[in-house]
């Protein structure tokens, strides 16, 4: 499996446990028995899910803060689920471009999300990105 198919497989489960709130380790294993062989996949995929978990009231924070209009819970919960899948790449995967992880979350709208939902995910996770960067940013010297 590729990475696009790891993370496609990371975003349908994001989606599954969202949605379906069961065992979540059961859902988790039994997707990645069934689709992925590949210990680094397997291990790329393990990494999103529990960093997404372990890092979801910070990652829904700043969705919320930039998905003017939008609550979490009122969005499409495909677009939620490529949202955080990016929004934790950027935050928590150094070895991940942003621009590559901008490109596979429009990637993964298109082809999942709604006609809308390209331009939304899109936008949402390029504001957080702006923010981010603006922050990290050392502040110019003031005269």
């Amino acid at each position: 499996m590729s990475r696009k198919g790891s993370r496609e497989l990371a975003m349908r489960l994001l989606y599954q446990t969202d949605v379906q709130r069961g065992d979540r380790a059961f859902q988790i294993e039994w997707a990645l028995g069934e689709s992925c062989d590949d210990e680094e996949d397997r291990a790329y995929v393990t990494d999103v899910l529990d960093g997404v978990e372990g890092r979801m009231a910070e990652i829904d924070g700043l969705i919320g803060d930039h998905a003017k209009g939008w609550k979490t819970s009122r969005m499409s919960k495909v677009d939620l689920a490529i949202i955080r899948l990016g929004l934790y790449e950027i935050l928590g995967r150094e070895d991940i471009p942003v621009n590559v992880t901008m490109n596979e979350a429009v990637e993964l709208a298109k082809r999942y999300g709604g006609d809308e939902s390209a331009s939304f995910v899109n936008g949402v996770l390029g504001g957080i990105y702006e923010t981010l960067e603006r922050r990290a940013a050392p502040a110019p010297d003031a005269p």
